[in-house]
């Protein structure tokens, strides 16, 4: 990336991290995204932001497409690109003239796959309680569906964000917004065993801020914790995929069957906007029946 890109993406970013208090995964994505698209510049011979035309950004839709990118992650390309034009445009680098309106069609949303109670129970199961290992991992799943979080949160967890007085952890999500989770008994129960008998044996004296640890004291990364609930999901024979995130979905479409208000989900997930958690109020058919002939008064026999 020529310097002339490069010194004004690097201002962007570092006004995006203070200004939005975006996460590291995003500022790091945002990073990627504009990579490409300053190598789509200089493959147009644009050797400078104040050398970029409205026909080059036109143009950069179509070069993404023809790399094979989904529409969901052209969408996100877009979001960046646009994002980044607003900010030279305030630093006098482009005019107000030269961004285009770039209109990409938003795929449609996928709707999230929770696993039935019965499945989740199995998978909680797993672990090796008589193991150290397996009684750390049986206290990761057992907060994860406790408490809905984001797999980056879980595994980033510090002993000080755990209240056991009052059964609840506080989180601080995307945005750099903090939230108070509560946890049940279940959950409180795997990880005061934890706690008490398998962390301190997996540190060896050692000393670390993180929860959840390895046998060499550090924190378990993302990528091992995906692939602990992949092992896991196999063993409880699953046939459906299964991931961090399919115990966050659990969490959030469990607790709405159950009767819980959509208000109270969106701030245990940690959602800015209440449409990102009404995702989870789709309900299938049967559910739909079974509502229907319990409520309905011509089914409840009323008004014969």
């Amino acid at each position: 990336m020529r310097e002339t890109f490069s010194s004004y993406i690097d201002s962007f970013l570092a006004m995006i991290t203070v200004e939005k208090g975006l996460a590291k995964n995003t500022i790091e994505a945002y990073s990627r995204d504009l990579a490409g698209l300053c190598e789509f510049l200089i493959a147009q011979r644009v050797n400078s932001w104040s050398a970029v035309q409205p026909f080059h950004l036109r143009a950069y839709l179509p070069w993404l497409r023809k790399r094979g990118l989904s529409g969901s992650s052209i969408s996100r390309h877009v979001v960046t690109l646009r994002r980044l034009c607003r900010f030279l445009q305030a630093e006098g680098v482009l005019s107000d003239g030269t961004v285009p309106s770039l209109y990409q069609r938003t795929a449609p949303r996928k709707l999230p796959q929770p696993l039935a109670p019965e499945d989740i129970r199995n998978l909680l199961n797993r672990p090796d309680a008589s193991s150290l290992l397996g009684r750390r991992d049986r206290a990761m799943l057992e907060l994860l569906y406790a408490t809905g979080l984001r797999v980056s949160e879980l595994v980033s967890l510090q002993h000080q964000q755990i209240d056991l007085q009052g059964d609840y952890l506080t989180v601080k999500g995307k945005g750099s917004k903090v939230r108070a989770v509560p946890f049940g008994k279940w959950a409180r129960e795997k990880l005061l065993d934890y706690l008490k008998e398998a962390r301190p044996r997996l540190l060896k004296g050692r000393s670390s801020s993180y929860l959840f640890v390895t046998r060499s004291g550090k924190p378990l990364s993302r990528q091992a914790f995906w692939k602990l609930v992949h092992g896991y999901a196999r063993a409880a024979r699953i046939e459906k995929k299964v991931t961090p995130h399919s115990f966050r979905h659990s969490f959030a479409t469990h607790l709405l069957e159950g009767g819980a208000d959509l208000r109270s989900v969106q701030i245990m997930l940690g959602h800015a906007d209440i449409s990102t958690t009404q995702i989870y109020t789709h309900v299938n058919g049967a559910r739909l029946k079974e509502v229907h002939q319990k409520f309905h008064p011509r089914e409840r026999g009323a008004g014969k």
